[in-house]
C-alpha cells in the first residue's frame, strides 16, 4: 500500500529510484514496525473498541445481538485481533471465530454481518495509524504495508471459520430434519413401521437405509412395514435403492413389505423393470400391518368371543 502526497499527487517515493528506496529501508526497523503498531493498538484499546463498536451499530449490524452483548464480542474479537499482529499465528483466533460463530449463528447473524464488522475494525486501525503517522508519509507507507497483509489474512480467517461453521450447523440440522421424517417406529415386539413422507431422493434413501438397518438391529426386528403413502414420485435410482433397501433388511434378517404404492410409482416401478418377486407389496398402512403380524404369528381375537 502506497500513498499519495497530498500536494503534488505525486508518490511519496517521487523521483527517488528504487536504489535510493531500498537505502533507506532498514531491515531492523521493518522488523519493529508490528511491535509498534500493536503497542499503539494497545495503547488506545479503549478509544478504539468504542469507535468500532459505534461503527458496528451505525451500519445495523448484528442487530440480533444486544448492545451488552455486542460489546463484550467487540472487546474479544479486538484482544484477538492485536495477538494475531503480535504473534503472526492465528490459531486461537480461528477457535474463537468458531466459537463465536457457533454462539451468534442460531441468533440468525448472517455471514455479511461478520465480514462487515471485520472490515469495520481493519478501517478504524488504519485510520488510526494514518491519524498518528501522517506528518511522516515513508513511515505511514512502510506501517500501513507491514499493517495490510496481516489484517487481510486476520479477515479471511475470521470470515472462513464462520462460513465453516455456517455449513457445519445446516448440515446438522438438516441431518436432524431427516431423522424427525422418517422415523423407524416399534409398533409391536419384532415388528417396525417406517413411514415416509415427502420427496424421497437418493440421499435421504441412503439415510433411511442406515436408519432402518440400526433399527432393525436394536429392535431385534423380523418385519418391517415400509409406508411410502405421503412419497408423491420415485425414479429409478431411488427405486432401485428401495429394492437394495430390502434385500439388506432380509440379509438383517427381517422381511419387508412395502404398503402405499400410488397407481403412478406403480407404474414406473414396471416401466423401469424393478424385480417386483424381491418386493411383499400390500395396498395401505393397515393392510401392511395385519400381514406383518401374521408373519409374525400373532392372531386378532374378538374381545366377546375371547370372554366364551
Amino acid at each position: 500500500m502506497r500513498l499519495a502526497d497530498d500536494e503534488g499527487g505525486q508518490d511519496v517515493a517521487g523521483e527517488m529510484s528504487s536504489q535510493q528506496v531500498a537505502d533507506r529501508t532498514d531491515p531492523e526497523e521493518d522488523a519493529m514496525l508490528l511491535p509498534e503498531l500493536v503497542a499503539h493498538l494497545r495503547a488506545h484499546r479503549e478509544g478504539l473498541r468504542e469507535e468500532w463498536a459505534s461503527r458496528i451499530n451505525e451500519a445495523h449490524l448484528l442487530s440480533a445481538m444486544t448492545p451488552q452483548e455486542v460489546f463484550s464480542e467487540v472487546t474479544s474479537v479486538y484482544d484477538n485481533y492485536v495477538a494475531v499482529l503480535e504473534t503472526g499465528s492465528v490459531d486461537e483466533l480461528r477457535h474463537y471465530a468458531r466459537d463465536l460463530s457457533e454462539r451468534i449463528i442460531p441468533r440468525g447473524v448472517e455471514t455479511h454481518e461478520v465480514i462487515g464488522i471485520v472490515l469495520l475494525l481493519r478501517d478504524v486501525l488504519a485510520r488510526s495509524l494514518f491519524k498518528k503517522y501522517r506528518d511522516d508519509f515513508e513511515m505511514l507507507n512502510r506501517v500501513l504495508d507491514a499493517y495490510e497483509p496481516a489484517a487481510n489474512r486476520i479477515a479471511n480467517t475470521v470470515a472462513g471459520s464462520f462460513v465453516e461453521e455456517r455449513e457445519r450447523i445446516i448440515r446438522q440440522q438438516q441431518d436432524s430434519l431427516r431423522e424427525l421424517s422418517t422415523p423407524v417406529l416399534q409398533v409391536r415386539e419384532r415388528l417396525l413401521i417406517l413411514p415416509i413422507i415427502g420427496v424421497l431422493d437418493r440421499e435421504r434413501a441412503h439415510q433411511l437405509t442406515d436408519q432402518l438397518l440400526r433399527g432393525i438391529r436394536a429392535h431385534r426386528a423380523r418385519v418391517v412395514v415400509i409406508d411410502i403413502t405421503g412419497v408423491p414420485d420415485v425414479d429409478e435410482s431411488v427405486a432401485d435403492h428401495l429394492v437394495k433397501t430390502v434385500d439388506a433388511s432380509r440379509l438383517m434378517g427381517a422381511g419387508v413389505i412395502i404398503t402405499g404404492l400410488s397407481s403412478e410409482i406403480a407404474q414406473t416401478l414396471v416401466t423401469i423393470g424393478v424385480d417386483l418377486s424381491k418386493m411383499n407389496t400390500v395396498g395401505d398402512l393397515q393392510g401392511g400391518i395385519e400381514e406383518a403380524e401374521h408373519l409374525l404369528g400373532f392372531k386378532v381375537v374378538r374381545t366377546d368371543d375371547a370372554d366364551r
